[in-house]
């Protein structure tokens, strides 16, 4: 301890000891006068003084002991308080477990936060360890294109181009999803304009792969995050084309339910339980090199955040169905 804290120690001791010592010096004069008044001889009164300060002092002398060592330890507590929190020797007053409860609720708090600080850096080192292994594959594919000593196919470098572009937007998602301010804006929009508007950004998709897309339309109206919804959307599209080599994509609205289905590879039933988990592939997202395992993570997190249940019907070979419940969020007509 400091010598100033030392110091504060020994006054907050004799604050302590004040009123027995003003006591013990009442009942003394007291005596004194009761010896003068009566004329007693005063040697025996002065002998019996002498034990009693002497007896007055070392119980002064033990409690200041004892309130050194306990400050000593508070004070090493509090040099330490993220990790010695703990270590607070037992209250003995109304103020020292006052102080001791508001110890531990900060020292409590404190400590899960720092595990949901540690669990966050670790999802996100995790994420963006897959994220940057994920976007390495169109750039070494556009570098051998481009090396080939051949003029490289348009169509091929804008198809990993729009890969790039992908996994950009996916970072960006991943960041505001971690943010504390999620900026909702929640407004109310046509449905139809939402949907072709992610349908477009995929237009030289369906063409590149020659893909047929099924979408009536729809004239409902829902109230939900622009931004948002576009997100769990275009990642559902987006899903549909990396899974679906021939055939086409559906996308419909019926009772309040927009469900995205694919003619694709289907997914095993095993797997099901666990496509919306950060850097799961399943079967067959492992036999494909572009899989990540990070679009229906973000897709699944961006469902929660709008409060959007979200659905799978898939078997292998027979395509994916995926639904988007709606109906807390259309508009009444």
């Amino acid at each position: 301890m400091t010598g100033r804290r030392e110091r504060a120690v020994c006054l907050d001791c004799l604050r302590r000891f004040r009123i027995p010592a003003a006591v013990y010096l009442l009942q003394t004069l007291g005596s004194l006068a009761v010896f003068r008044l009566y004329g007693l001889e005063t040697e025996a009164f002065w002998y019996a003084f002498a034990l009693s300060f002497c007896f007055l002092l070392s119980l002064f002398l033990r409690a200041l002991s004892r309130a050194r060592r306990r400050a000593a330890q508070r004070w090493r507590t509090l040099q330490n308080v993220q990790t010695e929190w703990k270590q607070l020797p037992e209250p003995e007053t109304l103020s020292e477990a006052d102080f001791a409860a508001m110890l531990a609720g900060l020292g409590t708090a404190l400590e899960r936060q720092s595990a949901q600080s540690a669990a966050q850096q670790r999802e996100a080192q995790d994420f963006y360890t897959a994220w940057v292994h994920q976007v390495k594959t169109p750039i070494a594919v556009m570098k051998l294109a481009l090396g080939a000593g051949e003029t490289p196919d348009p169509a091929e470098l804008r198809e990993e181009l729009f890969r790039i572009e992908q996994y950009t937007d996916m970072a960006l998602v991943y960041q505001r999803l971690g943010s504390r301010s999620n900026d909702l804006v929640v407004e109310e929009y046509p449905l139809d304009a939402l949907i072709r508007e992610a349908v477009r950004k995929f237009a030289g998709q369906f063409i590149h792969k020659k893909l047929r897309l099924d979408y009536p339309g729809t004239d409902l109206r829902i109230v939900t995050d622009r931004k948002w919804f576009l997100c769990i959307l275009e990642q559902l599209i987006s899903n549909a084309l990396k899974y679906t080599p021939s055939g086409s994509i559906a996308i419909a609205v019926a009772d309040g339910v927009l469900t995205v289905a694919d003619t694709g590879v289907g997914i095993v039933p095993e797997d099901l339980p666990r496509i919306f988990e950060k850097g799961y592939t399943g079967v067959n997202g492992r036999q494909g090199a572009s899989s990540s395992g990070l679009g229906l993570y973000l897709c699944g997190k961006a469902a929660a955040l709008l409060n959007l249940p979200i659905g799978v019907k898939s078997a292998p070979g027979q395509g994916s169905r995926f639904s988007l419940d709606l109906r807390d969020k259309l508009v009444s007509a």
